[in-house]
């Protein structure tokens, strides 16, 4: 019998995780292997070949690979944008210079600010003649001489990646079209993204930039794909289907994903936090905080109801970014994240990581920068080695570096390395607070998931800074972000602006609006191989009042668009409005109700894996793996810990800190005065012990 094996690979910056399900016999395997940050390809078929070995299986029973990937956000964080060029419409060359009047901080703490560079230097925009306005209607016609001029133009340049937005394209994107064809003819080795094709929404700046980001992605993105599809030739004749995350939530075939790189910027973290809602609301949670800690960066997502949060108001880096996108905070304070002293002699962390090569000091591999797994090490709260034994550690480098640093501060090396732990827990504690006390939620109603590699390391500290009742920590959490990629549908998002007051709202323009929209969804899932019957469609609007700047995305009831259905979508305005701001103007005749953009989501569902649950073991043994000197508190020195071997601990089985409980792929240091459990589905549920 043939085997259907579907792969999710998650690349991070130290390690690439893998997991297998098994579609006939519903088992589920997990792995690691280090990432390859040269050429990250290399890592993902490593991680194929690592998990095919331990299910005896060959290439022939692959059904699909689904990825997330950091090509795409590697590239933006670190400023690594090749050349651009931007057409936009003559007399609106300076667009990207006059951005939007937004200063970070408030000045913070100097009297002066530089604006930063733009993602394209003035002498390299150019303007063609033309004119829409806001309905689509043309008011100039397309300047055909211009638009060559400016092709040839690039092309003499040697500027080989562009980005064409006109005003109001969101309307009509004729003229967008006409421009990319003079393009091909005159410059045709040239890489085009299209404002109309990338975002089909008002404010031209941001679709400006939106548009230049997709630009400055492809080419990159677009290799390292069509690299990997290549070499999955090598496992079997046929075409496996190959899949890559995006940030809204869904995964695109990789045929497609390479027209629309934009929508992979946020990729991995999506994953994670998709992967960890599931794991929570199966256990019971339903309003969950989810911490991804990973070799470089922590993201943090928020989950209500089983869904992570999604936006269209992100950026990524220095790069503001429309496109919708689970709504992700992320922070310098991963496993590699360096430790330094400021010129004024205090002790700082992150955002600066080492990376997997040469990583930490205790990696051996070259590293000369204090890390926050150094301090790990040192204190005895992660084993002196990693992956269960196949990575060692060298704790006397991370010693030696962590002393050193301490003699500069004029500390102990424990008050060194502990300081180190808890500057990183507080700067994962202020993104959980950005996430939720500056949306106007409160912390201490939600339960923290956290994963990854370095994820669970910190949380007793979390829990005390933040006041939360628990920690809950899902088995193999290195994992998760991979699992997560097997837990996705097929997803495609589309949009078109159409302000318009409520009152003059004609139902027949937004059911014309949304048969449109729903089509272009229907048309990409039947390319993505799934039948009519299968498809799914969510339609949402976004509504504000009237001379608000910003709007509020409410769901569209299924069905005929009526009157009465759009008077249903204002109500659940007015209650969405008062969730976010705390006031609502519904009884107010005189605040009008504006529509502002039509949105319709094309969802071709998959099937997910079970999490299987267990019965619970009246009065467990526990067995210790061993022990081992842990210093949770410098005050205390090292204590003598059991150290516990999570696979061995049983459902019910309950554990007092100080403990430490290792796994193949990471660790959870429980501190005195804590509290763990494992409940039916194996997942660690941390609290701390009632005051008696």
């Amino acid at each position: 019998m043939t085997r259907r094996i579907r792969i999710g690979i998650d690349t991070g910056g130290t390690f690439t995780d893998v997991v297998a399900f098994d579609e006939d016999s519903g088992s589920l395997v997990t792995t690691k292997t280090p990432s390859t940050p040269s050429n990250p390809a290399d890592g993902f078929l490593a991680g194929i070949d690592k998990v095919l070995g331990m299910l005896g299986a060959d290439g022939s029973a692959i059904d699909a690979v689904s990825h997330g990937t950091t090509v795409a956000t590697n590239q933006l964080l670190e400023g690594k944008v090749d050349r651009l060029g931007y057409i936009t419409n003559d007399g609106y060359e300076s667009m990207l210079e006059i951005a939007r009047q937004s200063v970070p901080d408030g000045y913070g703490n100097s009297y002066f600010w530089v604006k930063p560079n733009r993602i394209v230097p003035r002498d390299l925009v150019k303007g063609v003649g033309g004119r829409l306005d806001f309905t689509g209607a043309e008011v100039r016609p397309f300047d055909e001489d211009g638009a060559r001029a400016v092709a040839r133009w690039f092309k003499a340049q040697g500027i080989n990646t562009l980005g064409v937005c006109f005003l109001h394209a969101y309307a009509n994107p004729a003229h967008e079209q006409r421009m990319r064809a003079v393009l091909a003819e005159e410059h045709p080795g040239a890489v085009v993204s299209l404002s109309s094709e990338v975002l089909r929404e008002y404010r031209e700046f941001e679709r400006s930039m939106t548009t230049l980001v997709d630009a400055a992605v492809k080419p990159r993105l677009s290799a390292y794909v069509t690299n990997i599809k290549a070499r999955l030739t090598a496992y079997d004749d046929r075409t496996i289907p190959f899949y890559v995350m995006k940030s809204n939530g869904g995964v695109l075939s990789a045929d497609e994903v390479v027209h629309q790189p934009i929508t992979t910027v946020l990729s991995g973290p999506a994953a994670g936090a998709l992967g960890a809602a599931l794991i929570a609301s199966v256990a019971g949670f339903d309003k969950v905080l989810t911490s991804d800690g990973g070799g470089t960066s922590t993201d943090v997502s928020v989950v209500t109801d089983g869904e992570p949060t999604l936006t269209t108001e992100g950026s990524v880096g220095a790069f503001p970014s429309k496109i919708p996108m689970i709504d992700v905070v992320t922070v310098g304070a991963g496993g590699g994240s360096i430790a330094w002293t400021s010129p004024e002699g205090t002790l700082k962390v992150g955002p600066h990581s080492a990376g997997a090569d040469p990583g930490p000091l205790c990696y051996g591999k070259g590293g000369t920068d204090v890390t926050i797994t150094d301090a790990h090490v040192v204190l005895g709260r992660i084993p002196p080695h990693l992956l269960g034994g196949e990575i060692p550690l060298d704790v006397g480098a991370a010693r030696d570096g962590i002393e050193a640093l301490a003699k500069e501060l004029g500390l102990s090396a424990e008050a060194c390395a502990t300081g180190i732990l808890e500057i990183s827990a507080w700067n994962q504690a202020n993104a959980l607070r950005q996430v939720t006390v500056k949306r106007g939620l409160d912390v201490r109603d939600f339960t923290l998931t956290t994963f990854g590699g370095s994820g669970s390391l910190l949380l007793c500290r979390l829990v005390d800074v933040l006041g939360l009742p628990a920690v809950l920590v899902p088995p193999n959490p290195g994992n998760v972000s991979a699992f997560g990629l097997l837990t996705v549908d097929v997803k495609n998002d589309y949009v078109q602006t159409h302000v318009s007051l409520a009152d003059s709202l004609e139902p027949t323009d937004v059911a014309g609006i949304f048969d449109t929209l729903t089509a272009q969804a229907a048309e990409a899932l039947i390319k993505e191989a799934f039948a009519p019957e299968q498809h799914q469609f969510v339609r949402t609007a976004d509504l504000r009042y009237f001379g608000q700047a910003f709007e509020v995305r409410v769901p569209v009831p299924d069905g005929e668009i009526t009157q009465d259905a759009l008077d249903e979508v204002a109500r659940r305005f007015h209650a969405e409005h008062r969730a976010l701001y705390g006031y609502d103007f519904a009884g107010d005749p005189s605040q009008q109700v504006e529509w502002v953009n039509l949105r319709v989501s094309g969802v071709g569902p998959i099937r997910r894996p079970d999490i299987q649950r267990h019965d619970l073991v009246a009065n467990p043994t526990v067995t210790e793996k061993g022990r081992r000197q842990v210093c949770f508190d410098a005050a205390d020195g090292y204590v003598d810990t059991a150290v516990l071997w999570r696979p061995d601990l049983a459902p019910g089985t309950v554990v007092d800190g100080p403990a430490i409980i290792e796994e193949f792929g990471s660790t959870v240091p429980l501190h005195p005065g804590f509290t763990a459990r494992i409940d039916e589905y194996l997942n660690i549920i941390v609290t701390r012990k009632a005051n008696k």
